[in-house]
């Protein structure tokens, strides 16, 4: 007896006996037995031939009619087999992704993970928030010996993997080349040409590098087509935009960076963002840069870290907590 005729006769057994009794103890152990079927991989259009093999042998004068009907769902249900194992096979397929893309997020986040510099005369503070789960957006400090900190700030125009795998490539860059730390346009020329040779040509990446010499505490910055950030002038209780002019990284061979620098007195702010704070989108529309700085003002008592922490709250809860974009905020004010 092979299998199919064992299945048969354990179906018919129990299909029989409970159109006898129509009992609750009978209907399970049904439930168990599609549960066998299933971990024996019987497509639905088998259990449904199995079920018609079974009404043919206990009711062998059936009507035509009901024999027609059994034909009907029979193909139906090898139609709907073809579908479902379609549907599971991509919904597996799906599964392994998302799970590689979850090891993905975690190895960019290791990766890219960089410890806070400690500088007597800066005040801090960063926060950096995907919009999904890989990261578009970068930014670096590296502090020297001579406790000068370089800053960095990246958005690659893409998302996903390949822009995770462009963040990395930037970070392997600037850790190889520490002698230009020091010069920021120098730095960005660098890494123009690390792009350009080796990222694809729709993928661009926009980037703001300054160092903070805590000597002379004067901040020397260099752009590649990044959002302008912000200077705090706290004598004038001011706020400007640090505004560069220099084009997108891997765009040209031999672009020109221009170097730019800014004397930080007590107090006075340096502001690095990315698109996704000044893009935000509420219920009323694109949030304006002006709002971005009410923001900040209403909140100066407070430390860096927790300036940028509230900033981050306050668009997140109007955009009712779903980042539209990667979303990275960075202060560095001057303490003493």
């Amino acid at each position: 007896m092979d299998d199919r005729e064992i299945q048969l006769r354990r179906y018919k057994s129990i299909l029989s006996k409970y159109l006898d009794d129509q009992s609750e103890q009978t209907l399970y152990k049904g439930q168990q037995f599609s549960r066998k079927m299933i971990e024996q991989k019987i497509s639905p259009e088998e259990a449904v031939s199995l079920h018609v093999s079974a009404m043919e042998s206990l009711y062998p004068d059936m009507p035509q009619e009901f024999k027609n009907s059994y034909a009907f769902l029979l193909e139906m249900m090898i139609g709907y087999g073809f579908a479902y194992r379609e549907h599971q096979s991509l919904r597996s397929r799906q599964q392994q992704l998302e799970t590689e893309i979850e090891i993905a997020a975690n190895m960019q986040q290791t990766l890219l993970m960089g410890e806070m510099p400690t500088v007597e005369s800066l005040d801090i503070g960063a926060v950096s928030k995907p919009a999904k789960k890989m990261n578009g957006d970068y930014y670096h400090f590296v502090q020297d010996e001579n406790d000068c900190v370089s800053v960095a700030i990246a958005d690659v125009i893409g998302k996903g993997i390949p822009a995770a795998l462009c963040m990395s490539m930037i970070k392997y860059a600037m850790d190889s080349a520490p002698e230009q730390r020091m010069q920021p346009s120098a730095m960005l020329g660098n890494l123009n040409r690390v792009v350009e040779q080796n990222v694809d040509p729709n993928m661009f990446i926009t980037m703001f590098y300054g160092l903070y010499d805590s000597f002379n505490h004067r901040f020397y910055y260099s752009g590649a087509g990044h959002e302008p950030g912000f200077f705090y002038n706290a004598e004038n209780d001011d706020f400007g935009e640090l505004y560069t002019k220099g084009l997108v990284l891997g765009v040209s061979k031999k672009p020109n960076y221009r170097e730019y620098s800014k004397d930080l007195q007590k107090g006075d702010m340096i502001v690095l963002l990315s698109d996704g704070v000044t893009e935000c989108r509420s219920s009323k529309g694109f949030i304006e840069r002006d709002e971005i700085v009410a923001m900040i003002r209403s909140n100066l008592h407070l430390s860096a870290q927790e300036i940028v922490n509230t900033v981050y709250r306050e668009l997140e809860k109007m955009q009712e907590f779903e980042l539209r974009d990667d979303f990275t905020l960075l202060i560095l004010r001057r303490k003493v």
